[in-house]
């Protein structure tokens, strides 16, 4: 690699709205996110699927195919 072309890698702290804390690589020092995995509705069991269904299954219930 080129000196003096690339930004420094080093360690990172991110940290969430949540509270949480961890450590990774990065080119900046701190880091701070709104949403991780400790409190993001996927990771925690918590989101809201809406299952009523396609285009197809709205069409079968309109005229009673289903």
């Amino acid at each position: 690699m080129k000196k003096d072309l690339h930004p420094e890698f080093t360690d990172a702290t991110i940290t969430c709205a949540c509270g949480n804390v961890f450590t990774t690589k990065s080119t900046k020092k701190e880091i701070k996110v709104d949403v991780c995995s400790k409190c993001h509705p996927f990771w925690t069991g918590n989101l809201k699927i809406n299952t009523t269904g396609g285009r197809a299954d709205k069409f079968k219930k309109k005229y009673g195919l289903a």
